[in-house]
């Protein structure tokens, strides 16, 4: 995997805490560090591990897997890509949580991270077979997760609800997953690796 599709993998995953702190940024109404800074670390923890978990549970069965790992890996990203874009054009229903209360983020990291989990038994399918082959991954994808997460806040807190249907995160989130899901395949298909 490439710089590149790790930092567009990374962006795929965050699309979810995206939407879920453009939410909790329009509740939130203004800026409150405390929980803004839980909810980003909380989000960008919660995206760095399962990834690991997903891993480690993988990599023990990986002899058992390897002559269709490229096309786990392509079904997983297709998979979660393509709820991603079916949830983006689904109905907006009016959820009612509060963002500031610290069981809520926990709930919601854990929720949004779910992806990552299935992300890391992707990573076994394409021969990261050392956990310092990870750490690069992880780290973006912890980083990028936290990033997103505030700058949702502060746009739910600035603009409401005013633009935050229209940038569409669910949908671009769930393309860039499709689409690395498709490198990867093709790219086993054609003998690259």
């Amino acid at each position: 995997m490439t710089g590149v599709e790790t930092w567009a993998l990374a962006v795929g995953l965050a699309m979810d805490c995206l939407a879920v702190a453009i939410a909790s940024g329009v509740i939130m109404e203004r800026v409150r560090w405390r929980p803004m800074l839980t909810m980003a670390i909380a989000f960008g923890v919660f995206q760095a591990l399962n990834p690991l978990i997903g891993w480690l549970g993988t990599n023990y069965f990986r002899h058992l897997i390897e002559s269709v790992d490229h096309w786990i890996a392509f079904g997983i990203l297709l998979f979660l890509g393509g709820r991603m874009v079916i949830e983006s054009f689904g109905r907006e229903e009016n959820k009612h949580f509060d963002p500031l209360d610290t069981k809520v983020i926990l709930t919601m990291a854990l929720a949004t991270s779910i992806d990552a989990l299935a992300v890391g038994i992707s990573f076994v399918c394409m021969g990261m077979n050392e956990v310092s082959d990870l750490v690069y991954p992880l780290v973006v994808i912890g980083f990028v997760s936290f990033a997103v997460t505030m700058a949702g806040l502060f746009f739910g807190i600035k603009c409401g609800g005013r633009y935050a249907r229209r940038i569409r995160a669910d949908l671009w989130g769930g393309i860039i997953l499709i689409a690395i899901g498709v490198r990867v395949l093709v790219e086993h298909l054609g003998g690259g690796a």
